[in-house]
């Protein structure tokens, strides 16, 4: 450990949380951002003694035996074109971002022969403590030897090792996270629109709609980066939004029209599908009781019923793709999981369905709020299909904005539900 440098190009919140974990744990790490953010992060660091912040990329490329980029997605490709011809002969290299193709497709062109790849991906956020979560290792080009190196530089987070390919990467982090923000994005697009802050109306307070509240502003709290370049450079990740958001304007049809009967036959049988057999267990079941306990508002008396057309999708969906949630487990983000445990308490808790197809079809109190849900789908479903960042990012930091005097309290529930729910789901 005295003798091996470790680089970190891009000092995000990611590459900070990196950082601090591998230099607390005794490593010397070596790391930079642009040039106007040097001096910042030198007075940031100036208390850690084995962080050596740098000018530039060069120079941390340079000196470090494990060089890891925690980058966007969107600018891997320019930035290992600018700083990779100066890696270390024999170093290896590594990446973060959320979708490899891009990744790996710029370390073979731009790096020199000698340097290996192994690239990692912690399925999680910055603010999320990382052990126990799926932490996967992509072995791309490079020996054994050097990936035991790098397990042993990545064993201080304490997380569960996945060995992946990176098309295996995508497929699974497009099978699990892409449709899972796209509703999400969707839910916070419509309240905005509606003029709501859900958490100050009765029928969107207690049980699984904490669940809805609490993720929903956990994911806008964010950099808009991380879901955009998931979402727009995953191969996969386009079909799967694209699916997700005929599921939603499908289902919202149904329920217009008064079809309860066909709307009946399709729900069930998308359940039968996703839960099926004894992979649909008991152990993911989210309960009231512990629910109720992470409001943002005051939980009323009697609660009021939802169609909950959001969950309807998101088991549609993966029932259209022929996707079944549990075979993903193993790579699944805290975010995933626990959407998995509200869709799972909506399709197994006894009677539950049944209330929710009757309220489809008979009540309007959430019909205002599904038509903006159905809008606000498929507008990011499109926004995704034209693969533009740009407008990508005006849509999220608008929504953002909205919702930001509310993120330090929604951060702090959130993190207090996803590790007592989390407890009992890994």
């Amino acid at each position: 450990m005295e003798s091996k440098a470790i680089g970190i190009i891009g000092m995000g919140d990611m590459g900070k949380m990196y950082t601090r974990r591998l230099s607390d744990a005794g490593w010397r790490v070596n790391a930079c951002d642009t040039p106007e953010k040097y001096e910042s992060l030198r007075e940031e660091f100036s208390q850690c003694p084995n962080v050596a912040i740098l000018p530039n990329g060069h120079l941390v490329s340079r000196c470090s035996d494990y060089i890891i980029y925690s980058v966007e997605a969107e600018a891997i490709d320019a930035v290992v074109a600018q700083y990779g011809p100066s890696t270390k002969q024999g170093a290896i290299v590594g990446g973060q971002t959320s979708c490899k193709a891009p990744e790996m497709a710029a370390f073979e062109r731009h790096l020199p022969a000698d340097v290996e790849i192994v690239s990692c991906h912690s399925l999680h956020g910055p603010n999320v403590n990382p052990e126990g979560q799926p932490l996967v290792i992509i072995q791309h080009r490079a020996s054994q030897k050097s990936v035991d190196f790098v397990e042993q530089v990545l064993s201080c987070f304490k997380s569960r090792h996945v060995q992946l390919t990176a098309i295996m990467h995508d497929q699974i982090t497009a099978d699990t996270q892409a449709v899972t923000h796209a509703a999400f994005l969707s839910m916070g697009t419509a309240w905005k629109a509606n003029k709501q802050f859900p958490w100050e109306l009765n029928r969107y307070v207690g049980g699984i709609e904490n669940v809805k509240i609490n993720i929903t502003l956990r994911i806008y709290s964010n950099k808009w980066h991380v879901y955009a370049g998931l979402a727009i450079l995953n191969p996969s990740a386009k079909q799967q939004i694209k699916q997700y958001a005929e599921s939603v304007t499908e289902l919202f049809k149904l329920m217009l029209g008064g079809h309860r009967e066909e709307l009946t036959k399709r729900i069930k049988q998308a359940g039968a599908a996703v839960f099926v057999g004894d992979l649909g267990n008991n152990d993911l079941l989210l309960r009231d009781d512990v629910l109720d306990r992470f409001s943002l508002g005051k939980v009323p008396d009697e609660k009021t019923p939802n169609n909950h057309l959001s969950l309807l999708a998101m088991v549609d969906c993966w029932w259209k793709l022929g996707i079944i949630p549990y075979e993903h487990m193993i790579c699944s983000t805290p975010l995933f999981r626990l959407w998995l445990g509200a869709t799972q308490y909506l399709f197994r808790k006894p009677g539950l369905l049944d209330e929710v197809i009757n309220v489809a079809i008979e009540d309007n109190t959430f019909r205002s709020d599904d038509l903006e849900f159905t809008f606000a789908a498929r507008g990011w479903s499109e926004c995704v299909s034209f693969g533009d960042f740009s407008s990508y990012r005006d849509r999220f930091e608008s929504i953002q904005a909205y919702f930001s005097p509310r993120f330090p309290e929604a951060i702090r529930v959130g993190n207090e539900m996803i590790k007592t729910i989390l407890e009992k789901t890994t």
